[in-house]
């Protein structure tokens, strides 16, 4: 790989962390079988200060409605734990669920944060909602936007963002101590890689974004967002490891081409439906997890457009 010292920092940041078990985070994950997807608190034992990462707000689409069941959860655990929230992070802005960022925030405080290239996303989908002059495409709905290579800490645990774009432009991986937390970028090795279809998407872009990721340590711990059991496997699992998946994952394992992948994702990406919820997910996480303004009679609307994707 070229060189790459963004990723030379994310690989040493690893590698302190594996010789002193005092940098490494406790991580407890949650699972929402309704989206399949795994919310994460990380949280730094000596100080107790928590990153909440890839938070669900349950969505009835036929009835409209939400709920909180599964950002609750997160809440006992938070509060249970004494856990002091200083960051509510968003890998991207997905497509199967809706962010509980906001209602997280307001509960238990911390910076709702994102990658800086969320403000491509939002242009594409403001355009595609017909949002209106009054959506904001330039990120302000975040507190922070993260830049490839940029470090943060949680209590005195270091974290460093890397720009893992392929899935959405706007995907970042975050790193923090020895763990990282990849978003859709991958799967288990069972089950193999996310899709490129969607707007901003680009199979060849993942490729490389998933390779850079495999060039970690290997023993650099891997949280994925999602799970789907892959056929044979009963169980639903979401952590593995860079050498894992780099001898065993059945679409990017070490000797596949960049031609090779990409021709497979985008054959296979031909065959997939839309997620169901990706009309109302991805509406309101270009917003930070906010609904759209409430209309005259106070109720917020999602908007489904017709014959336009």
């Amino acid at each position: 790989m070229a060189d790459d010292q963004n990723l030379d920092s994310a690989a040493a940041q690893v590698e302190r962390a594996q010789a002193d078990e005092c940098l490494r985070p406790s991580i407890a994950g949650f699972f929402d079988e309704a989206t399949n997807t795994v919310s994460y608190v990380v949280h730094d034992p000596k100080t107790d200060e928590a990153a909440i990462i890839d938070s669900v707000l349950d969505f009835e689409a036929a009835s409209g409605r939400t709920s909180n069941g599964s950002a609750d959860r997160i809440i006992e655990y938070v509060t249970s734990n004494n856990l002091k929230v200083t960051w509510l992070i968003e890998t991207h802005a997905h497509a199967d669920h809706i962010s509980a960022a906001p209602y997280l925030q307001e509960r238990l405080g911390g910076k709702l944060a994102i990658g800086r290239d969320i403000i491509r996303v939002q242009e594409v989908f403001g355009k595609l909602f017909n949002a209106g002059t009054d959506f904001e495409r330039d990120g302000s709905q975040f507190d922070k936007l993260f830049e490839d290579g940029e470090t943060f800490k949680v209590g005195e645990l270091e974290g460093i963002a890397l720009h893992v774009p392929g899935h959405t432009p706007a995907d970042m991986a975050f790193i923090i101590g020895d763990a990282a937390f990849v978003g859709d970028t991958i799967f288990m090795p069972d089950f193999g890689t996310a899709r490129a279809d969607f707007p901003g998407g680009d199979a060849h872009q993942l490729y490389r974004s998933i390779r850079r990721l495999l060039s970690l340590p290997d023993e650099t711990r891997l949280f994925l967002c999602h799970d789907y059991k892959a056929p044979g496997r009963d169980e639903y699992a979401w952590e593995t490891t860079v050498k894992q998946q780099r001898q065993e994952n059945v679409h990017v394992k070490d000797g596949v081409s960049e031609e090779d992948f990409v021709e497979m994702r985008t054959t296979r990406d031909k065959t997939l439906a839309m997620p169901n919820l990706i009309m109302p997910s991805v509406q309101v996480n270009i917003r930070g997890g906010r609904l759209p303004d409430p209309e005259d009679n106070g109720v917020s609307y999602i908007k489904i457009p017709v014959n336009a994707v």
